[in-house]
């Protein structure tokens, strides 16, 4: 379990690390803002495609291959990404390096959970998660307070090449100490795999490419045309891949995805716990990109908008760790209802506080309290519904069910994203027409405008705080629906 929990570890801390360095990364490949906006966005958006994508495929070679195998094979190919990355002098060789630590960092997740699912049962397995959900939050917290550090004090390829000795360490530590394998006799559908890797990528193509707002300190950067794939393109490519998926299920002998729980009716909770995985994802996502651009703006300075975004994270993300360990307490002993509800009914009143008390003036600490009580809402959320898909699945197919519950996050996430970025856009054009200023010729235009437009921000942003409590809201209402039966 440390085995697996320090891959958990290592995937949660690359996938947000990167947020922090956006900066010199851009500087040091020549781009510039807000020109190059739609090209530095890949930056983000490669990684999250690459990360989602390989998420159910590498749970299904662990469930055939062995975990031990899955985990160093995962390790391996981060470790050649993080060689690559600090070495590129294109944009282009940057993203194949990202694309490979998605992989490599995204196929630990699944696998992780996927040895806790093997090694305990009923209560002790819910534990279990709940001690990987903690684990992967402060990996969440650790990764931007990292990332600024080495900024700071020594560069951002720091984190690339501190990344080869951990992941040396942790093909080490998976050689001696994880079960050793033993093959299943069942087949790969590597057609289906294919179908799937690209039904993934294309549904992540029409949905980040809303994402340039991890990329920019201001909403004002966000307006104008955005270049990139066709939603259109993206939706058809999407349609064909799932179209293929399902084609494949219906016809293989041993398809890719074990989905045998989503067709008995009267199991319903891996179900709804996939829906409400959805949302989760959507609402943490709004947090975590909005949450930095708002202090960015009511800061005095990008320094210490930073490290003011920085500890107002830390409190929602401490929060969650905390209580993601004890979620999976409560599944043992209360069942999947209770810790999810409580979850959400939290989640939905930080994030409505967030919506119609914050604004431009706000001090810190008002700030804080709302953040910990959504992330301690959603800490409490996380494990039940995680264990309500790892449970519903055969012993064969764990480490499926758990890529599962992440592509069902991480499609969240996207949603939330593109969702967060159209409307936040569109409201401050809204706003901003209604503004009126001095003359250009008047001393005072400058003050007003600069005035105005952190004004107008602050007033997007807040509007899309309410829209994350209405996801949490209609998540509470599907976990309603799960049952109270004891784990």
């Amino acid at each position: 379990m440390a085995v697996a929990a320090f891959g958990v570890f290592v995937a949660a801390d690359d996938l947000l690390v990167v947020s922090t360095m956006l900066r010199p990364i851009i500087n040091d490949l020549g781009l510039v803002l807000p020109d190059d906006l739609d090209a530095t966005a890949w930056i983000v958006n490669v990684y999250l495609i690459a990360y989602l994508a390989v998420m159910p495929i590498a749970g299904r070679l662990s469930d055939v291959f062995g975990r031990r195998r899955v985990f160093m094979a995962s390790l391996v190919v981060f470790a050649i990404g993080s060689i690559v990355v600090p070495q590129a002098d294109s944009l282009a060789m940057l993203l194949v390096g990202r694309a490979l630590t998605a992989i490599g960092g995204g196929a630990l997740v699944p696998v992780a959970l996927g040895v806790a699912g093997d090694e305990f049962e009923g209560g002790e397995r819910a534990k279990a998660f709940g001690a990987l959900g903690a684990i992967e939050t402060i990996g969440w917290i650790w990764g931007p307070i990292y990332g600024a550090l080495l900024v700071r004090y020594l560069g951002w390829e720091w984190q690339f090449h501190l990344n080869i000795p951990l992941a040396l360490l942790g093909i080490g530590l998976g050689w001696f100490l994880l079960p050793r394998d033993r093959r299943r006799e069942e087949r790969i559908d590597w057609l289906g795999a294919a179908l799937l890797t690209l039904g993934l990528t294309f549904v992540s193509l029409a949905l980040l490419g809303q994402a340039r707002i991890q990329s920019v300190s201001g909403l004002d950067q966000l307006q104008g045309e955005q270049k990139g794939v066709p939603l259109w393109l993206a939706l058809l490519g999407a349609v064909l891949g799932f179209g293929g998926v399902a084609w494949r299920q219906a016809r293989s002998p041993e398809p890719l995805l074990d989905l045998a729980f989503a067709r008995a009716v009267h199991r319903r909770d891996p179900v709804l716990c996939l829906l409400v995985n959805g949302l989760f994802g959507a609402a943490l996502i709004t947090a975590l990109v909005n949450v930095p651009l708002f202090v960015n703006v009511t800061s005095t300075g990008v320094e210490r908008g930073a490290v003011e975004s920085g500890w107002l994270l830390t409190a929602l993300t401490g929060a969650m760790a905390l209580t993601s360990l004890l979620g999976g307490r409560l599944v043992a002993r209360l069942g999947l209802r209770a810790p999810t509800v409580l979850g959400f009914t939290l989640a939905s009143v930080g994030f409505l506080v967030m919506g119609a008390t914050w604004t431009v003036d706000s001090p810190m600490p008002e700030m804080v309290v709302p953040l910990a009580v959504i992330g301690a809402g959603l800490g409490f959320a996380m494990t039940p519904t995680t264990i309500g898909v790892v449970d519903a699945s055969s012993e064969a197919a764990t480490g499926t069910a758990a890529g599962l519950v992440i592509v069902a996050r991480m499609v969240g996430f996207s949603v939330g994203l593109a969702a967060l970025t159209t409307f936040g856009v569109r409201r401050y054009a809204d706003l901003r027409a209604t503004v009126e200023l001095p003359a250009l010729t008047d001393p005072g235009y400058q003050a007003a405008a600069l005035e105005a437009a952190g004004r107008l921000t602050t007033d997007a942003l807040a509007e899309t705080f309410l829209g994350a409590g209405l996801v949490a809201f209609v998540a509470l209402v599907l976990s309603a629906l799960l049952s109270a039966q004891r784990r």
